[in-house]
């Protein structure tokens, strides 16, 4: 068994059964994502489109592909054909965009509502204000080819652990209120992709559905010599 077999074996076992892996395969070669593939990998997750479409083609079919990272609005077009799931997406104004390439080839995609939800401005999000005022909660009703599952977040990059966890538990208030609000009469809202590395625990403790792990599968990023 290699490493990273060993390492998702080892994942597997902590995780609930209602807990899926999201396999993050961002900087990690071909090959990689092919030895987590032949242990039984189907879903992995990529931080930029460009990556993403120089690996499709180089492994198996019946990979689930997901983007967890930023998207921009001029990428759209380019993995609508193929994407399992856009869990990153942070604006009506992308989503609206999302709908629209969607329904040029007739087809629905499924995506995730990215909540701000840490202290760093950097980081993207919806708000959950703008999401069920009036408009927010009309707009969503618009979406004919947009299916939306959930909500994904990600935590401060911190080592109190007690923000972090606050800061899940917010994420999961925020699915309750949209659930109740917007999402009442839908079965597929039902994901919450909140957890990576170092604090999937903490996040499946606040109800995580969905747990996005690099590093602990497929080793620590190689850095770049300057």
């Amino acid at each position: 068994m290699t490493d990273i077999a060993s390492n998702i074996s080892l994942i597997r076992g902590q995780l609930p059964p209602a807990v899926r892996l999201v396999a993050v395969s961002k900087t990690k070669p071909v090959n990689d994502i092919l030895e987590a593939y032949s242990a039984g990998q189907r879903c992995f997750g990529e931080n930029r489109v460009q990556e993403l479409l120089g690996k499709k083609d180089h492994v198996p079919w019946d990979i689930e592909w997901h983007l967890i990272g930023h998207l921009q609005s001029n990428k759209v077009k380019f993995i609508v054909p193929f994407i399992s799931m856009i869990q990153s997406v942070d604006s009506f104004r992308l989503l609206r965009l999302i709908n629209r390439e969607a329904s040029g080839i007739n087809r629905v995609v499924n995506c995730l509502l990215q909540i701000h939800i840490a202290s760093e401005d950097s980081k993207f999000g919806f708000s959950i204000e703008e999401m069920t005022d009036t408009d927010g909660i009309s707009e969503f009703g618009q979406m004919n080819f947009v299916r939306i599952c959930g909500v994904m977040g990600m935590a401060t990059y911190t080592t109190d652990y007690d923000q972090v966890k606050r800061e899940f538990s917010y994420l999961k208030e925020c699915f309750n209120i949209l659930k109740n609000n917007c999402f009442n009469a839908s079965h597929h809202f039902r994901e919450i992709s909140m957890g990576m590395s170092g604090d999937y625990q903490i996040a499946i403790e606040a109800g995580s559905t969905m747990v996005r792990i690099g590093s602990l599968v497929f080793g620590e990023r190689v850095k770049k010599q300057q």
